[in-house]
């Protein structure tokens, strides 16, 4: 597993770097409007003239990477959106997204601190997993990797929600789709314990393995080569994440009966939620105080279902190792 890993880590991580140097762009219903195109190049003509002593930015705003054609982008669409609120006219889209209230020069504030609430908790899981499962534990690598996965795409994902560009929009969708690829990938090997040393399921693991990547694969270059589709990634992200939470619910159902413990129906209730939340993505509305949209409500809904998921692995590892030591115990006898 790990030689396999390592021969195709580099390789893919050269792959997506190539696929992230094209762009992409977003049109909606606001960028059309006449009165906002015409506020913008006023705005640009009248504060960001070098020769007519522009408009200085504050530094925070250029750290971050605001420019003055982008301040006046989003000047002109608060100005453009409180018009329309006066006139009782609904709130629009502007580039793909919704006009929201910048905190601190970050673009949607509550999405980026509910990201980085889901990355301290994949954090707090790996440091769970190294101190309640032996390193020898076979299925403790995999557990790591899904934390590290998880720490990853919550990390692209709250860049993304900071400041959003073509590369920043790629890394977090990107991240976001290896961490959901991931889960389709340990969830059998869990399920089915492909892990075990025999010559069958080693065999069954590295065909398992060379499929996943090739599936990853031909997904960022069906995004990047041919089509970016914001449907189709929606789409196959559904399919692969409800794939696996099917397994989920098996298994939960399957270690209860077998254990009749209380936490062996944990993937089950995390599953349950996680669907249930995930209807936020199609609930879409305009950002409650022009902070607080739908998908910053599913980041927030995520980040308890993690703590509860990384206990459960801790408590599935701690329960087979107890069989096994009792199964060995036996046999000494």
């Amino acid at each position: 597993m790990s030689r396999l890993w390592t021969r195709i880590t580099p390789w893919l991580a050269v792959f997506l770097v190539v696929c992230l140097l094209a762009n992409t762009a977003e049109a909606s219903l606001g960028d059309r409007l006449p009165e906002f195109r015409e506020c913008v190049e006023v705005c640009k003509r009248e504060n960001c003239d070098p020769k007519n002593s522009p408009t200085h930015i504050p530094l925070l705003h250029r750290v971050l990477l605001w420019t003055c054609p982008q301040e006046c982008d989003y000047t002109c669409q608060h100005i453009i959106t409180s018009r329309r609120i006066e006139r009782n006219e609904p709130v629009t889209q502007f580039h793909g997204k919704w006009p929201f209230v910048r905190v601190l020069g970050m673009q949607e504030p509550f999405s980026v601190l509910f990201s980085l609430g889901n990355m301290v908790a994949h954090q707090n899981g790996l440091a769970k997993l190294r101190s309640s499962i032996p390193a020898n534990y076979p299925l403790r690598s995999y557990y790591c990797l899904f934390a590290y996965m998880g720490i990853a795409t919550w990390i692209f994902s709250s860049i993304f929600h900071v400041r959003d560009f073509p590369l920043t929009e790629q890394l977090d969708y990107f991240a976001a789709g290896a961490g959901v690829m991931y889960g389709m990938y340990y969830t059998p090997i869990l399920v089915f314990r492909l892990d075990k040393p025999t010559p069958r399921r080693r065999s069954v693991l590295r065909l398992w393995t060379v499929l996943c990547c090739t599936l990853y694969a031909c997904h960022v270059m069906y995004l990047k080569l041919w089509k970016w589709d914001y449907t189709y990634n929606m789409a196959a992200n559904v399919v692969v994440g409800l794939t696996q939470n099917a397994l989920w619910t098996y298994f939960s159902w399957r270690k209860y009966r077998q254990t009749r413990r209380t936490w062996a129906v944990w993937p089950g209730c995390v599953v349950a939620w996680l669907m249930m939340v995930m209807s936020l993505e199609l609930l879409d509305f305009p950002p409650l105080w022009g902070a607080l949209d739908a998908h910053s409500l599913w980041h927030l809904g995520t980040i308890f279902p993690t703590v509860v998921w990384y206990n459960f692995l801790v408590k599935d590892a701690q329960d087979d190792i107890a069989k096994s030591t009792k199964l060995k115990d036996k046999e000494i006898d």
